[in-house]
């Protein structure tokens, strides 16, 4: 696989990476078993950026991948990225945003320990705390790469203008954000002029916008119970209808081209410079995802996605009211 620097402070990684978050979390059952496994796999295929965050459980993500390292010894081809600011007790009950220098320290030392290691490679605000300028949030985080507990600093979420504040206390590595096909809002709000006026890297979660963009879900009744997509606008309703018929006309250009709406979309991404993180939970899903590693697009096949795919084409936000009340901070 391709290595490519994330950013203008030496982090290199995988061109595509993994997000681990539906291993343990949100998106019905999990099977511990081929998780385990799909991240062997990862690993053999050339994946080295694995996403997690202490949120995700809580704590049962990264004490997964902490497991999985431990038991593959592979630790050192490794880029860990997990992420703080939302706080949780020990015990896993959720408090709220907290990006204050005391929670930081002392959740980073918390995910160290789940992660089984003495170093996060990459360490996120996994939001942005509307109460603590993010001037103060950095200056922890700068605190923990002097002490050599982190490696290098990214944001999750963030404005333009908050960016830049954060990157002029510490230089930031990486921001973390929706981007797909279906959700192109930050070539048009500022942030991705942002990223490439700073050199920081974009990772890009979601790519497959949360696997609508598969091709794989025709009905919301493919959710289980306890999926959190049965709660996202856009898969509701008339919302799904529409968003379905986009997919559709995906799908008819990835079979012109002889490969999967996984890959289009995929390859689509990592077109534009991003380093994606689909997340998947077992071994075949993963193997068609880094497949997109491979495919070119070229300038007609842009134009054939700007013709079915342009900006806005989504219909329902992207997370219910409450939640989108934490984006852009």
């Amino acid at each position: 696989m391709e290595i490519r620097a994330l950013g203008g402070q030496g982090l290199q990684v995988g061109a595509e990476g993994l997000g681990l978050m539906g291993m343990t979390a949100h998106y019905g059952a999990t099977d511990e078993t081929e998780s385990l496994a799909t991240i062997d796999r990862a690993l053999e295929l050339g994946v080295t950026l694995l996403d997690t965050a202490e949120g995700y459980g809580p704590f049962r993500n990264e004490q997964l991948l902490g497991k999985a390292l431990a038991a593959n010894g592979r630790r050192e081809d490794v880029v860990i990225a997990t992420k703080t600011g939302a706080e949780f007790t020990d015990e896993g009950a959720f408090l709220g945003h907290n990006a204050t220098p005391e929670y930081i320290r002392r959740a980073a030392d918390r995910s160290l320990r789940h992660l089984g290691t003495d170093h996060i490679d990459l360490y996120y605000l996994h939001r942005i705390d509307p109460n603590v300028p993010v001037e103060e949030s950095m200056g922890a985080m700068a605190e923990l790469v002097a002490a050599g507990k982190v490696r290098h600093v990214g944001l999750c979420e963030a404005a333009p203008a908050t960016i830049a504040r954060a990157h002029a206390v510490h230089p930031l590595a990486a921001v973390q954000t929706e981007y797909s096909l279906f959700e192109r809002g930050i070539e048009y709000d500022g942030v991705l002029d942002t990223l490439r006026e700073l050199g920081i890297g974009l990772v890009a979660y979601s790519p497959l916008g949360r696997g609508f963009l598969s091709g794989a879900i025709t009905t919301p009744e493919d959710f289980a119970a306890d999926d959190f997509r049965r709660t996202d606008p856009r898969f509701q309703g008339e919302n799904f209808a529409r968003n379905l018929a986009v997919v559709d006309q995906v799908r008819r250009l990835a079979a012109d081209k002889g490969v999967t709406p996984s890959q289009l979309a995929l390859a689509w991404t990592l077109s534009r410079g991003a380093v994606p993180i689909p997340g998947t939970k077992r071994r075949r899903y993963l193997e068609e995802n880094i497949a997109a590693t491979a495919v070119t697009i070229t300038a007609a096949d842009l134009a054939a996605i700007d013709a079915v795919a342009p900006h806005g084409v989504v219909s329902g936000d992207r997370y219910a009211p409450e939640l989108m009340k934490s984006l852009n901070g």
